[in-house]
């Protein structure tokens, strides 16, 4: 079982890793190729591409500037630790046992509009580029083009090395449309987490977002190797809802928050 992550914008350059054990990304030819891209524009140019303030656009320019190989603990940080935002919020890696980082690495997927595929234990330098970003490349007009198959290939056979066949999509849609699941072999849930309102259930982004970081916690805190066992997921309130679930559509509901 391998569960997929989205990224976040916020991020923590600030703070030391507590722990001293990293990985190399496996893409960073391409996320060289994406940076010399990216420092073809200027702050204007950035903020047009990425709908951004002047000042989140001057930061980011710099940060392509500031782009350098080979990555170090000086001069990068395991993505695990360096993202922040509700999803992380909600996983709080900054509490786990070093014990726990076996799992986490052998079991979890970072999708990154930079870097691709990113494992927890990976390490990073700051930026921003989301998926959706429509980069124009040598590769095509979008980042989904110029990834193209890389990303689909890689969570498969992250999958597969995870010892089972399911792949769990805890990703936004935005990015989780990289892994071009109509193309994938495996199987594939994709758990929802909505709240009572109005005589319903309606899904709230900060709410959806911290519960796919709590769910990621919840796998990695049981050591979960069975999809079925995420369905015992109730934390913070949540309880797997059978009756509005569909197929690997799974629901999770609330009653408050």
């Amino acid at each position: 079982m391998l569960i997929v992550i989205s990224p976040a914008k916020k991020l923590d350059f600030e703070n030391a890793s507590p722990t001293e054990r990293y990985t190399q990304p496996d893409f960073l030819k391409q996320s060289q190729m994406l940076i010399e891209t990216l420092r073809e524009y200027d702050e204007a140019g950035v903020a047009k591409l990425m709908k951004l303030s002047d000042k989140l656009a001057a930061l980011n320019v710099q940060r392509y500037q500031d782009f350098q190989t080979p990555f170090t603990p000086q001069n990068a940080k395991a993505s695990l630790f360096a993202f922040k935002g509700d999803v992380y919020t909600g996983l709080s890696a900054e509490t786990l046992p070093d014990s726990a980082l076996d799992y986490t690495q052998k079991h979890l997927r970072i999708l990154s509009g930079l870097y691709g595929v990113l494992k927890p234990l990976d390490l990073m330098q700051a930026y921003r580029l989301e998926m959706g970003t429509k980069l124009p490349t040598e590769h095509g007009k979008n980042l989904y083009e110029f990834w193209g198959d890389t990303i689909k290939e890689t969570i498969e056979q992250a999958v597969h090395d995870s010892g089972g066949d399911t792949l769990v999509n805890l990703a936004s849609n935005e990015y989780y449309k990289s892994v071009r699941e109509k193309q994938l072999d495996i199987r594939v849930i994709t758990p929802q987490f909505k709240e009572a309102k109005d005589g319903g259930y309606k899904m709230i982004g900060l709410f959806a977002k911290r519960a796919r970081g709590l769910m990621t916690r919840y796998a990695i805190d049981h050591q979960i190797n069975k999809p079925e066992d995420l369905k015992h997921f109730n934390w913070e309130g949540y309880q797997f809802n059978e009756a509005l679930s569909e197929g690997d559509q799974w629901l999770f509901t609330r009653e408050s928050a």
